[in-house]
């Protein structure tokens, strides 16, 4: 089913969608690309992926289906199985006698209809779709599916009886806990609970021991929530299983002990961190989720926007250089580096990375692991890589003066070098590398761009429009400058020239419509410094944080919670979400 090229031009410009200049601009850069006209009008902003399909659809003659707060039927559902629904963006929604009608982004994916076709033994009758309406009939797998893996570790759980008594050295006899790790319902208690944790999207799990229970905790978008709670005769079985699964010493319970395995769950490889304390009751696991591939994503879809998207994009282009990413822990400074290494990961260039751990496995990069116990420690690490000729060095942290000072001297010899630090706000890693005794001439002659970022939440479809009081706009005015907002929001044309805040809306989560608290996913908030010539003037004078920021602020940088407001602006994210990630 292939939509004709004429027709779809002479179409969408009668449709008033698009100018016959815009169309006259769109052909003539397909022509060059070897690609059509509906995907160069998407890339440039034109119109929507969702207008295109619609198009298609009304061409075509393709029934266009909206399955958005619908409340689909798991049996049909559950025809395409969860992976290739997820791979292709293919839902089955309604069986007829002798057929079945399938919902897709791409009703040109021949492979997933002869896959569904071969697998129900129908007619499939395909039926585009949106983007949201996708996201809904995907979701509705996934509510099904908790429900279902919590009857399976339920009943499995109730089945076993109470493991491993322990010696009075307080060790279980190895044996006994191999035989519990390979038990059945522990090894099907434990793959419920990993594959649970990837559906959810969790990025951790907690298996925390209690007095007569084992409770389950998932942190799902930054917030750690109870996932389930188990009897608490499964709790040395779990454990055992943990231990196996990344080759831990069963016996050993007295002391902390680090491991890593991986799974493969539908095509997707997860890697899972894992870390055992001794607590009270027994021992706490937790796991951390590293989805191994990040390619994909992109530093727009990361949440970077405007001129701080531009300024990334020239630093990326340049052969030397340094480009920091600040921010605590699990703020998705990782993620970040990993995006722009893709970005510039292309034959002609040799990339080497020196991280603890290794989180995600690129092709065509080296990584190296740190092992401090053998003497691999950044520092050490980079001394190496630079005889390794690179034209990219990625070091995951700059946690010492020795680190900071063989990064800044890398940048210097002819690299581009990206890494992290530990500071609150961007302008506030300047004044840390000069406590680390890296020199100011070095540092402007080095220091290209700094990023500093928060992940807040996502609002999920559904959601309550609202606009701001007077009471809310004089609170909001009491942490941001709303003449400067405005004019933000202007220079990105996300409102008109002439809306002032009384216009814009604002929006609230809808809990328990399409996501349990009215959030989906996490988006990044950032300020994005650029090292310009004003800054190096104050480098050199040994300027504050606050003198830096301001600055920066005169140069054009959007700070982290105008950043926030500006998303919530858009309706990504909320207010109240903003301010709560920020003031953390």
């Amino acid at each position: 089913m292939h939509v004709d090229e004429e027709e779809f031009e002479s179409f969408i410009i009668d449709s008033g969608l698009v100018s016959k200049k815009e169309m006259e601009l769109a052909r003539s850069e397909a022509n060059k690309n070897n690609t059509s006209t509906g995907k160069i009008l998407v890339s440039r902003g034109v119109i929507t992926e969702d207008d295109l399909r619609k198009t298609h659809a009304y061409i075509l003659g393709i029934p266009f289906v909206d399955l958005k707060n619908q409340k689909l039927d798991f049996a049909i559902l559950s025809l395409i199985p969860e992976p290739i629904a997820r791979n292709h963006n293919v839902v089955a929604f309604k069986k007829t006698e002798g057929s079945l009608e399938v919902a897709m982004l791409d009703t040109e994916d021949l492979t997933a209809i002869d896959f569904i076709k071969k697998k129900v033994g129908l007619k499939i009758l395909p039926r585009l779709t949106d983007n949201e309406s996708m996201k809904w009939a995907l979701l509705s797998y996934q509510k099904t599916l908790k429900a279902e893996f919590g009857d399976i570790i339920q009943k499995e759980a109730n089945s076993l009886k109470v493991l491993g008594d322990k010696k009075d050295d307080g060790k279980t006899d190895e044996i006994d806990l191999k035989k519990i790790a390979t038990d059945m319902p522990v090894v099907r208690i434990v793959d419920t609970l990993l594959k649970h944790a990837i559906i959810q999207d969790a990025s951790d799990i907690h298996i925390e021991p209690e007095e007569d229970k084992v409770l389950i905790r998932y942190r799902v978008d930054g917030i750690l929530r109870d996932a389930m709670v188990l009897p608490k005769n499964i709790a040395s079985g779990i454990t055992a299983r943990i231990k196996v699964l990344s080759s831990l010493k069963l016996d050993e319970k007295r002391v902390p002990q680090d491991g890593r395995f991986k799974i493969d769950i539908g095509g997707e490889k997860v890697s899972f961190r894992v870390s055992t304390l001794p607590v009270y009751y027994g021992e706490k696991t937790v796991m951390r989720l590293l989805r191994e591939s990040v390619s994909g994503f992109t530093l727009e879809s990361l949440g970077f926007h405007g001129r701080g998207l531009d300024d990334l994009h020239k630093a990326l282009k340049l052969t030397t250089g340094m480009i920091l990413a600040t921010g605590p822990t699990g703020s998705g400074k990782t993620t970040t580096l990993y995006t722009m290494l893709d970005i510039v990961n292309t034959p002609n260039v040799n990339i080497s990375t020196i991280e603890d751990p290794v989180e995600y496995q690129m092709t065509r990069v080296n990584q190296t692991q740190v092992r401090s116990e053998i003497g691999l420690t950044f520092a050490s690490g980079l001394r190496t890589l630079v005889r390794q000729d690179p034209d990219i060095i990625m070091v995951g942290e700059i946690r010492d003066n020795e680190t900071a000072a063989l990064a800044i001297n890398a940048s210097l010899t002819g690299h581009l070098v990206l890494s992290t630090l530990h500071t609150n706000s961007a302008a506030g890693a300047i004044p840390r590398l000069l406590d680390m005794k890296v020199e100011p001439f070095l540092m402007i002659s080095t220091l290209d761009i700094v990023i500093a970022q928060r992940l807040v939440r996502k609002l999920s479809v559904s959601k309550t429009k609202y606009f701001l009081s007077k009471e809310e706009l004089a609170s909001l005015g009491n942490v941001v400058s709303l003449d400067r907002m405005l004019d933000l929001l202007k220079e990105e044309k996300i409102i008109n020239n002439k809306d002032d805040f009384n216009k814009i809306p604002f929006w609230k989560p809808n809990p328990g419509v399409d996501s349990e608290d009215g959030y989906s996913s996490r988006i990044g908030i950032h300020e994005v410094l650029k090292v310009t010539p004003t800054i190096k003037n104050l480098i050199m004078k040994g300027a504050t944080t606050s003198e830096i920021e301001k600055q920066a602020k005169l140069d054009g940088m959007m700070t982290m919670i105008e950043d926030g407001i500006f998303k919530a602006a858009q309706g990504l994210t909320t207010i109240e979400e903003v301010l709560r990630v920020v003031s953390e």
